[in-house]
């Protein structure tokens, strides 16, 4: 019975996958080009997938930090800003840029439209997948390039790598400090809870389903069930044949989910450092609250928004300040595995 039920699981998330491919195809038309660089793209490039909406504050530090790590060319879906978002990423050099006006809850939060982009730009290519508020690192992230951990995981032949995503977030009323854009935004948001995470292995689809942080202690306290997925698989040497599921919680074919070790070692793994929680995100909540595009259920997530509204300090006793990846790699929240 047993492997019946897994042939049949195989069978209907093949056809899911499928689905979103299709999905993928239909909303393409849906985009219209901006700064269509992609026959800059070179053999082996590394690239970056994002879809945002007035994110212009952020832009400049996203931008540069993954530079840094090594990304050579972004695809990016703007969603309608009004901030100069479009404009800026329209002059970046090493931007391919596309526009919609269309839903981003109906597009599957972006990734119908991403998954078009990768199909036509991406196969064959490591692909970081991102939202604008997430900055990804590694261990050895500052002094070992992106193409080298890449080359690492081909040779250890793997096409997927996993990140937590990290709540991060200031002492003091979230207002209580400006962020410059360019600036680096983890010198602000500095804190981060550092011990309540819950996991669990999804029978389906493989993943790893984390949850905790801030927000499942400040949001959910009473409903830890509806607290945000933290865990993501961000990185993965992308087909044309892949699809993401939830945003980058889950993916198929399904073996890339398997990001982690059921041996009782460890692999390697990353860390989204996640910057939602500057200044800004109180007027913004109040703009997300009324446009309702952020979650499936957004009838769930009023409290969230009032919370956020009303600038609350989330620092407490047991707040950790953050300072490097080693220090993140020592308490468990990412690992080198063999990448020593």
């Amino acid at each position: 019975m047993g492997l019946l039920r897994d042939a049949g699981i195989a069978y209907r998330l093949r056809w899911k996958r499928r689905r979103l491919l299709y999905r993928a195809l239909r909303k393409r038309h849906q985009l219209t080009s901006v700064a269509d660089r992609t026959g800059q793209i070179a053999p082996g490039a590394i690239l970056a997938a994002a879809t945002m909406r007035n994110e212009m504050v952020r832009l400049p530090h996203f931008l540069n930090h993954h530079r840094r790590l090594g990304v050579d060319h972004f695809l990016i879906v703007d969603n309608d800003s009004d901030d100069g978002t479009q404009e800026y990423l329209a002059a970046q050099s090493d931007v391919s840029l596309w526009s919609t006006g269309q839903s981003y809850k109906l597009s599957r939060f972006g990734m119908d439209w991403l998954t078009w982009l990768q199909i036509r730009h991406a196969h064959g290519h490591w692909c970081l997948t991102l939202d604008a508020d997430e900055t990804f690192i590694y261990p050895h992230h500052d002094t070992r390039s992106l193409r080298a951990l890449c080359e690492w995981l081909e040779t250890n032949d793997r096409q997927s790598f996993g990140a937590l995503m990290l709540d991060m977030y200031p002492k003091g009323p979230l207002k209580a400090q400006t962020y410059r854009p360019g600036d680096d935004p983890f010198q602000q948001l500095c804190w981060f809870d550092g011990g309540n995470y819950v996991m669990q292995k999804k029978p389906d689809l493989q993943n790893l389903w984390v949850q905790g942080g801030v927000r499942a202690r400040f949001f959910f306290a009473d409903r830890p069930q509806q607290a945000p997925t933290l865990s993501k698989t961000p990185l993965v040497k992308w087909n044309r044949r892949f699809a993401y599921v939830s945003s980058t919680h889950s993916l198929l074919p399904r073996r890339l989910n398997r990001v982690y070790c059921e041996e009782g070692g460890e692999i390697l793994s990353g860390v989204l450092l996640h910057s939602k929680f500057l200044d800004v995100v109180v007027e913004k909540s109040a703009e997300e609250k009324e446009r309702r595009e952020h979650f499936a259920n957004s009838d769930l997530y009023e409290s969230y928004y009032d919370g956020l509204i009303a600038n609350p300090d989330f620092w407490c006793e047991g707040s950790t300040k953050f300072v490097s990846w080693r220090q993140l790699e020592a308490m468990g929240l990412m690992s080198r595995g063999g990448w020593v």
